[in-house]
């Protein structure tokens, strides 16, 4: 594990919010989505229908499990500047959605007024605390953890959905599979990565069954973790 004894973990998570506030404040729907610079309002929400629809609209099963979509609360890790929190909330009943970047909560707000449905907060970039203590139904977070540079931080995270989801939920999530070498305590950008041994020992841990795994090795690796009973 890349973690150096000279930052502590609450250095680690201000200069998370640091970094991703001046994102946000720079270019955030590249920051959110770097495969452009410039992105118009119907490019940069379509790419996020283009992420529900690979990653949730082909998995209904294992999500709803035999759920209404409209009956279900979700929660996203990571909502940036809204661009897929958009998409969850045409699809499910509820949407509550956390960035550790109070500038990035303030553009999605912007964003994804109207949607009387979707429940926008900053968190402190580990936890869950801010949240309502209500269960949910499913949790959600792409391309974020491939950005924390701490398996501690990661391993909160985890824990705290194990917290708030219903027993048998799933909360499927993306980590970095590759570049661990290349790993910083202070780099906000390429996070640590996991191998599959260290993403089943991370569902042990946490009380899930670690179902299924896609992209061992690689940048997207796709994890299903499924709270035990």
């Amino acid at each position: 594990m890349n973690q150096m004894p000279d930052i502590t973990i609450q250095e680690q998570l201000e200069k998370m919010r640091r970094d991703w506030d001046a994102r946000a404040r720079e270019n955030a729907r590249h920051y959110v989505e770097s495969s452009r610079t410039e992105w118009s309002d119907e490019e940069f929400f379509k790419s996020g229908e283009c992420t529900v629809a690979g990653e949730i609209l082909t998995d209904m099963i294992n999500i709803c499990q035999g759920l209404l979509p409209q009956q279900m609360k979700v929660l996203e890790i990571g909502c940036g500047a809204g661009r897929v929190t958009r998409a969850l909330a045409r699809l499910f009943g509820e949407v509550y959605a956390v960035d550790v970047s109070a500038e990035m909560i303030e553009q999605a707000r912007h964003n994804l007024q109207g949607l009387s449905n979707v429940h926008l907060c900053v968190n402190n970039g580990m936890d869950l605390s801010p949240l309502p203590p209500i269960q949910f139904d499913f949790a959600f977070s792409s391309i974020v953890f491939q950005h924390i540079p701490s398996y501690e931080v990661i391993e909160s995270y985890v824990r705290e959905v194990h917290r708030l989801l219903r027993p048998g939920a799933l909360f499927k999530f993306q980590v970095q599979g590759g570049l661990s070498e290349h790993s910083l305590p202070d780099d906000t950008w390429v996070g640590v990565s996991y191998t599959d041994e260290q993403a089943v020992a991370l569902a042990e841990r946490c009380g899930f069954e670690p179902r299924y795994r896609v992209g061992a090795g690689e940048q997207y690796f796709w994890l299903w973790f499924f709270k035990r009973p």
